[in-house]
């Protein structure tokens, strides 16, 4: 971005015009009223005037704005007026350091509070987020894998048009779409649990040509040959665990069929640690989990699980918190009052060649997390006996279920629920049950994909 080195900030609001321009601006920035560029900032004279603290530890150093301890849950610093309304806010940022995966360094615009907003988010996890939020409940706008590091610039650019919300990384659009949360408001500069540096922030009342948001296509299954297993297998030896056991970025951990047990109380008690813990990209492979087995396995990133067996689940077999695609390929899982799989992060769940027994639902997205996303599953070649329901996920926010070559045993009135859909609702509340069935919409399947036998 190409930017003028001289402050441009009051001065440049009052040039634009007489008292009425400037009460226009104030009620709300339009196209035709306005100089393209109606804010500006390089922090080069070592001068935050016009810019409002909230929380955080703030300095001008080396021509950027710097937000320094990686303690603080929320530092902002906003400016502009109240009264904008469409527009968009450009920065470079960098992240210095994160504290968390889940922690952020980012671009803010239509704030109209210190905690409503809609929030471009770089991320300890390396991807970037468009968010809208409104205290703690964030619901995202569509994220993608940036690989954000520390120590290095990204360009964030926010677009706000009407209803349209777009966020842009060094130009790629990463989030888009429609969202009323909040209509006008000033930009801001965001930090929690990280720390980072900000330099060369423009307003411009001229929203660039609107481009199609990205959407999240259903994914369709892939048919693969493999029958899921016809029995359970015969552990090899017992491990008795006593602390998680992580599985590195990218690593595999093969348990040659060893059964691994020791973690938890066997119950639904919420926040037990699991027994595995897979960073991104890792692979479980050929593991009996018995009981107690905690939280079964947490998934912090794209995971692969293969040939993984869960004897009696515990709070939930396994966890899909983070990353974009999880493949469950063979394995079973029986006696889980609540649920198999629960899915919290984006993205889309693969479930194949896969046996479950004896189980209140198979796999269900997270209804009231405090944040939310679009989430799919597709479920190919899997044997269900006396289990309630295969899917439930949330239409309101598009999620979807597909499934193929799906066996039901030894339920001749055809109780299996199939589908259930629910209506998602922010964290505090509980979701409702709206519906179930195929639809062509959120539930994709028809008569021949399943067989009762």
């Amino acid at each position: 971005m190409q930017t003028s080195r001289a402050r441009l900030r009051r001065p440049l609001l009052l040039a634009v015009g007489a008292g009425a321009t400037v009460a226009a601006l104030a009620a709300g920035m339009g196209t035709s009223a306005f100089a393209a560029t109606v804010f500006s900032d390089t922090f080069s004279d070592g001068d935050a005037a016009g810019w409002s603290k909230s929380g955080g530890t703030w300095a001008l150093a080396g021509g950027a704005f710097t937000q320094s301890s990686t303690a603080s849950e929320l530092a902002r610093q906003f400016a502009g007026q109240s009264g904008w309304t469409d527009y968009q806010v450009q920065a470079r940022v960098r992240p210095t350091g994160f504290a968390s995966s889940s922690a952020l360094v980012g671009l803010a615009a239509r704030a109209s509070s210190s905690t409503k907003m809609y929030r471009l988010a770089l991320l300890g996890s390396g991807r970037a987020e468009l968010q809208a939020v409104n205290g703690s409940q964030i619901t995202s706008l569509g994220s993608a894998s940036v690989g954000a590091a520390t120590g290095t610039w990204y360009t964030l650019r926010i677009e706000a048009s009407g209803s349209t919300i777009r966020g842009y990384v060094n130009g790629a659009q990463v989030g888009g779409g429609s969202n009323s949360l909040v209509g006008a408001g000033r930009i801001g500069l965001v930090t929690a649990y990280a720390a980072g540096s900000f330099d060369d922030v423009t307003v411009d009342s001229t929203v660039s040509n609107p481009t199609t948001p990205p959407t999240s296509t259903p994914p369709t299954p892939t048919p693969t040959g493999t029958p899921p297993p016809a029995s359970w297998p015969t552990p090899t030896a017992s491990v008795k665990v006593d602390a998680t056991v992580p599985v590195p970025v990218s690593g595999t951990f093969d348990g040659g069929m060893k059964r691994y047990y020791g973690i938890g109380d066997g119950g639904q008690s919420e926040s037990q640690d699991p027994m595995f813990e897979l960073a991104a990209g890792a692979t479980l492979k050929n593991v009996i989990i018995g009981a107690p087995a905690g939280d079964g396995v947490h998934c912090e990133g794209n995971c692969t699980l293969v040939n993984v067996w869960w004897e009696d689940v515990g709070e939930d077999a396994a966890t899909f918190r983070g990353g974009t695609t999880y493949t469950v390929d063979g394995g079973g899982a029986r006696s889980a009052s609540d649920k198999v799989f629960q899915h919290n992060g984006p993205g889309t769940v693969y479930i194949r060649n896969f046996r479950v027994e004896s189980s209140g639902k198979l796999y269900r997205v997270c209804g009231n997390c405090s944040t939310s996303y679009q989430r799919h599953v597709v479920m190919d070649n899997v044997t269900a006996t006396g289990t309630k329901v295969l899917a439930g996920i949330n239409t309101n926010w598009g999620d979807t279920a597909r499934f193929s070559r799906i066996t039901i045993l030894n339920d001749p009135n055809r109780s299996t629920r199939i589908c259930v859909k629910y209506q998602g609702v922010p964290k505090g509340s509980e979701p409702t049950e709206i519906g179930e069935g195929a639809d062509g919409v959120n539930c994709f399947y028809s008569a021949s994909d399943i067989t009762y036998r």
